[in-house]
């Protein structure tokens, strides 16, 4: 039986033909099961209900402050399940201020960070798959221009080894956007993890969007976001990160 599942496996991602090991001590039952390569690892990767084949809904700006007797909104509408979510406000910038000048308002900023754990052993992977085969792992966002901020969107991809802790790679991302051409479109942000060493057991994702409050409240959204694991070393030829701009 338990040469059946191994039998069904290869099967299914042809892990023999390239070169994946299959020792006998993996339960491959629940490898077949868990459906660990070719699929996102990321619970609910689009919390804000959008996806990047439709362009960003356009947020209404109203001259008018919101009811007096409605609280003012501070953070982002969305279903975030899965994620751990967390909001760091940002102090006012004051700088390009004259000395004397009275402001009424100033815009406050957010960052609003989304992050999540990927178990990498509890998603069906085996050791001998990590530490020797190490296959590819590829890291796919995308995140609305929303020209809130120069610097409105940021990446962190951490490999942890066993503690959940130790850092064996790791990616970062923070572009700046273009304020003088406004486009409202998804960009599209990629990596590949590739011949990063043995030792890695979980994958941490974190993602932070600026958010805006200056009588109403805008944000910058997130979507599609994603960790995969290719069965084949050819599939992505370097590591690199992309911004389509």
């Amino acid at each position: 039986m338990a040469a059946d599942w191994k039998q069904k496996c290869d099967s299914q991602w042809q892990l023999g033909a390239h070169g994946v090991p299959m020792p006998a001590s993996v339960d491959w039952k629940s490898v077949f099961e868990k459906k660990p390569f070719e699929r996102n690892l990321l619970q609910n990767p689009s919390p804000y209900g959008v996806n990047h084949t439709v362009p960003p809904p356009e947020t209404p700006r109203s001259e008018m402050p919101p009811p007096p007797n409605q609280p003012p909104q501070f953070e982002p509408d969305g279903n975030f399940s899965g994620w751990k979510s967390s909001t760091e406000v940002l102090p006012h910038d004051t700088s390009g201020i004259p000395p004397g000048v009275v402001v009424c308002h100033l815009p406050q900023y957010r960052w609003f960070a989304l992050e999540q754990c990927v178990d990498l052993k509890a998603e069906g992977l085996w050791d001998q798959l990590l530490d020797d085969f190490q296959p590819e792992i590829i890291i796919e966002d995308w995140y609305e221009e929303s020209q809130l901020h120069k610097s409105i969107y940021q990446l962190d991809v951490k490999l942890l080894g066993a503690d959940g802790k130790t850092v064996i790679k790791q990616h970062t991302y923070n572009p700046e956007e273009n304020l003088e051409c406004y486009s409202h479109t998804w960009k599209k942000v990629s990596h590949a993890f590739s011949k990063y060493g043995s030792g890695v057991r979980y994958i941490h994702f974190l993602h932070r969007l600026k958010n805006q409050f200056m009588v109403e409240f805008f944000n910058t959204k997130v979507t599609d976001s994603s960790i995969i694991i290719k069965t084949s070393k050819a599939s992505v030829k370097k590591s690199q990160s992309k911004n389509k701009k």
